[in-house]
Formats: structure tokens, sequence, C-alpha cells
């Protein structure tokens, strides 16, 4: 039995932090970070049957053309995800009245719908990248036992000696996209390339205000490094731990980024809106076909 620290409920039988219970959530679950993202996807919807929020935790379940989804908004980073995929799949996974694993597991499949900076110039702003792999700069996908069973082990040694990567920082971990719900949502519209996942905004994705960082070159090694074809195409703060976790516990997962910043030429859309409302249609239709 799981213990009551272990796995935590509200008074209403709900999980601790993202307030849902198992009969709210579909099997398709929709992750965006900001929650006023969330009714930005559900407006799509043909109904919404239940919505709640606590938190930054925002969720919206309904139906698009007849399939069952689930938007929900994570936060930001890796810290967050972490909450919210471990509680999204113990509601899948877990009887909450016995604090028992069920015998028979369910896969969910996970998508986020996101923004980012791409790292290459052919690659613009307002384009779409699926993530081919996640790319963790940060240290949490390490607390866990079963971690190097699904990451790209050559990849990161690869990665490790190509940037001369400062071991203070924790080791960079890779994992790759849900093979089968990729070929759901990748087309000839959407770049597809290895995603950077920092843990902050500013120094981890070498932006420098008044600190200077430990590695000013940092950005120029992620827009050359190549393992095999595969090539590192955007930066942001939630795929790799999204992709590690839900591996792990059995899920599908793919991460759809809108690109609103180029790194190397310096330019941002002149539309955030529209950029990310193009990417919540083409995702709802893919998911849907």
């Amino acid at each position: 039995m799981i213990k009551e620290s272990e796995l935590i409920l509200n008074p209403d039988g709900s999980i601790y932090h993202i307030n849902l219970r198992p009969e709210q959530v579909a099997d398709t679950v929709i992750l965006v970070g900001d929650p006023n993202r969330v009714p930005r996807v559900s407006a799509y919807f043909d109904n919404i049957e239940f919505s709640t929020q606590k938190r930054e935790f925002c969720t919206h379940t309904g139906t698009y053309k007849g399939k069952r989804l689930t938007v929900i908004s994570t936060g930001i980073g890796p810290d967050n995800i972490d909450i919210v995929i471990n509680e999204l799949d113990a509601l899948a996974n877990i009887d909450l009245h016995t604090r028992q694993p069920k015998e028979q597991l369910t896969s969910l499949n996970i998508v986020r719908f996101g923004t980012s900076g791409s790292l290459q110039a052919d690659i613009p702003v307002d384009s779409f990248v699926l993530s081919s792999h996640g790319l963790g700069m940060d240290n949490m996908f390490h607390s866990y036992k079963d971690s190097p069973k699904v990451r790209e082990l050559a990849m990161e040694e690869a990665f490790i000696a190509h940037t001369g990567w400062n071991p203070l920082k924790g080791r960079p971990y890779i994992i790759a996209c849900g093979q089968e719900l990729k070929k759901r949502l990748l087309t000839d519209k959407v770049f597809e390339g290895i995603t950077g996942t920092a843990p902050g905004f500013y120094g981890p994705q070498g932006r420098v205000l008044r600190l200077p960082v430990q590695d000013p070159g940092l950005n120029d090694k992620l827009h050359s490094f190549n393992y095999n074809g595969h090539r590192m195409t955007n930066l942001e703060m939630e795929t790799s731990a999204i992709y590690g976790l839900s591996k792990l516990l059995g899920h599908q997962a793919v991460s759809l980024n809108a690109i609103i910043a180029n790194r190397p030429t310096g330019t941002f859309t002149k539309d955030t809106k529209k950029v990310v409302e193009d990417l919540i249609v083409y995702g709802l239709e893919q998911l849907a076909k």
C-alpha cells in the first residue's frame, strides 16, 4: 500500500496538486505551460464536461470532433512536470481507494503544445518543431533509479564531449519521443529535431543581463551538435522531463513547439498569439484523425 504521505489526496478524493479524480481525465492529455492557454485550446472543443484550477494547474476535459481530450497547464520547468506526469499516471494506474497499482495499466497519450526558441537559422519564427528527443540539462530525472533504461546513453556521451560539459551542472540526459504518437503528429509542415530542456530561462539558456554565465559559448555548441543526423533544433524548459517520466511510466509523449524566437538570427515573432493558435489547431486536427 502506498502511504498517505506519498500519495496525497484532497478531502474530495482528488489528487493533491492537480485537483483531479480519475474519471475527469481523458486518455489523451494536452500539456500547456500557461494556465491562460487552457481555455484557448478548449475553445475549439465541441463541449467541456469538466473544468478545475488549483495553483498553476488549470484543467479542461471535453471532446474535439468526437475525441475525448484533457488539456492541463503545467506551469514552467521540469519540477512542475514531475508533479503533473506523476499525478496523471497515479490517476490512470493507481487505485486511489486501495492505494495499490492496478493490475491492468493504461498508457496515456501526452502531447505538449508549447512555445520555444529556434537554435537553427533555417527554422524560422512562426514554424513548428516536433521534438524527436528531449535533452535535459536539469537534474530532476536522475532522481529515478531506472532512468538509464530509457535514455540514449551514447548520444549523451557525444553531447558531453561536444560541449565540454561542466560536471558541476550534472549529467545531461536524452530521451526519445513516443514513436507511435509521433506518427500521428509529424507531417511535412513540421520540422523535427532534438529539443534542449533548460532548468531556467536566463543563465541556463545563455542569456546575460547582469550576471555572467558559466559557458558563454553554450548556444553555439548546441547549434552545432549533430548525432547521426539528429541536430539540436530548439530550446525550452519542459520536454525532456515529459519524455523521461512518460517513458518510464509506459506512456506515449510528444512535444510540439511553436517557434516564437530564432536565437541565431535574433528575430522574434510579430504575432505570438497567431503562431500559438496555429499550433493548437494543427495539433487538435492531428489528434482527432
